[in-house]
């Protein structure tokens, strides 16, 4: 989890939004990412997504062994794209500040954990303070 951390504070530093994640395959980081969607200009390039993308093409054996680590809940994007590569174990940091489809996750055979760390919870209502709007338009509210 630490890495998806720094994959977070990462974002924030470069102006983002502060939501990290990796792709981990037999204890080893095979792709990291944090949520470009402002550094991009992007509206799909979220801490989930952009590990995948940096992991690139991989055998569906690959995905189906290994783990997601996010600092926040998945959305429903992220969520499909879980599910469509067929991962079968996401650790989650938080799900106090937005709570996304773990429950479609596990109701699709999807090993969900979540850890309720203080460092996930701290960055994520400091930002959601500190940048409303932007939070607003990342989880499509107004």
């Amino acid at each position: 989890m630490q890495a998806a951390i720094d994959e977070a504070r990462k974002g924030r530093a470069t102006g983002g939004i502060p939501i990290g994640a990796v792709l981990v395959h037999d204890g080893e980081i095979i792709g990291r990412g944090h949520n470009r969607r402002v550094q991009m200009g992007s509206a799909i390039r979220h801490g989930e997504t952009d590990a995948l993308e940096n992991a690139g093409r991989l055998p569906a054996s690959v995905y189906r062994d290994s783990v997601m680590y996010t600092t926040l809940s998945p959305c429903a994007m992220c969520t499909g794209a879980i599910l469509l590569y067929g991962i079968g174990e996401v650790v989650v940091g938080e799900n106090r500040t937005f709570m996304g489809e773990e429950a479609l996750l596990a109701e699709r055979g999807v090993r969900v954990t979540v850890l309720d760390d203080e460092t996930c919870v701290a960055m994520m209502e400091e930002f959601i303070a500190a940048e409303p709007d932007l939070w607003n338009e990342d989880i499509g509210e107004e």
